[in-house]
């Protein structure tokens, strides 16, 4: 019998609770905070720990659990992984990025390795989008991509409000901005050459404000990218295949533009299931509960790249 033990009573963990609860999946969840685990309990009737996952352990067999999701803070997600894989959890999904650090990273990919019963995946929900999901059929059906572009701009003035830590706020591309760069790669085939350049610096990120860069994938597609954080944006991406310009823009829709053409299209996309949970999350927890990692970004490809890729274009 599948039982999923949830960590964090943050937004994510909410948006996982209400998917578990759709799916009629048992769980618990494991919280820190006195505060927002007895609102969660309150708000989705579900036994709530308080004290997080350390004092979880100690009067809890985490065997009675088949699936774990870690939808803790960015600062703690590598700590309660490596905690749930010493105590043997088998199959988890972690919150994008895994780490709130490119140096979290390896130490946490060579604790992975210890345990090589266990399963792990990073839970970049947009591959999961009904509009991500019909492009790749799209791009299958073409022949592949042959460019693509994407932006990663931020909202600079925006997130110097947010209550967020020093190390979340000095590593915000790998937090945020690689949920655009991990769906652009994962359509179109990981980078085998990229020439990246960066400029500029804000006080919360001092490592650049100002991104350009060019490069080929290994399914030998020409790509660019762009981003301007102290000016205006947005996160857009375009695939251009050889009959059709796909485009996101917002991600959660799909447009098109048929080669021979300067109309633009929206796609026909079954969005019902983001129109109840949060995009992607439904399809990306059914998949993780099913064992079906196809579309799943997994340690070891993340850990590349954040080496390879991330740390070029940011800087870090």
């Amino acid at each position: 019998m599948k039982k999923v033990l949830l960590i964090g009573t943050g937004f994510m963990a909410k948006e996982y609770a209400k998917v578990l609860k759709g799916m009629n999946v048992p769980f618990d969840v494991v919280g820190r905070g006195q505060k927002n685990a007895t609102l969660f309990e309150k708000e989705f009737e579900v036994n709530t720990f308080i004290g997080g996952l350390d004092k979880f352990i100690e009067i809890n067999d985490l065997n009675n659990y088949s699936h774990f999701i870690n939808g803790s803070s960015i600062d703690s997600l590598k700590s309660t992984t490596i905690a749930l894989l010493e105590n043997g959890a088998k199959k988890i999904l972690l919150e994008k990025p895994g780490v709130a650090t490119s140096e979290e990273i390896e130490h946490l990919y060579n604790e992975s390795k210890k345990y090589e019963d266990a399963t792990i995946v990073l839970a970049y929900n947009r591959r999961f989008f009904a509009s991500v999901q019909k492009a790749k059929e799209i791009i299958e059906e073409d022949g592949g991509v042959n460019s693509l572009t994407f932006e990663f701009t931020e909202w600079a003035h925006v997130i110097k409000t947010y209550d967020f830590s020093d190390v979340i706020l000095n590593n915000w591309f790998l937090g945020n901005s690689t949920h655009v760069v991990d769906t652009a790669f994962y359509l179109a085939g990981k980078p085998k050459e990229m020439s990246s350049y960066r400029k500029g610096s804000l006080d919360w990120h001092p490592t650049g404000s100002t991104y350009t860069g060019s490069g080929i994938t290994d399914k030998d597609a020409l790509f660019s990218y762009h981003a301007n954080w102290e000016g205006p944006g947005r996160w857009f991406l375009e695939v251009i295949t050889p009959k059709h310009r796909l485009i996101f823009k917002p991600f959660e829709k799909l447009q098109i533009q048929e080669i021979g053409s300067v109309q633009v299209n929206e796609v026909e996309v079954d969005y019902s299931l983001e129109q109840d949970y949060k995009p992607g999350l439904f399809n990306q927890t059914k998949a993780f509960l099913n064992s079906d990692y196809i579309n799943f970004c997994s340690l070891e490809e993340q850990r590349d790249l954040i080496n390879d890729v991330y740390n070029k274009i940011s800087g870090y």
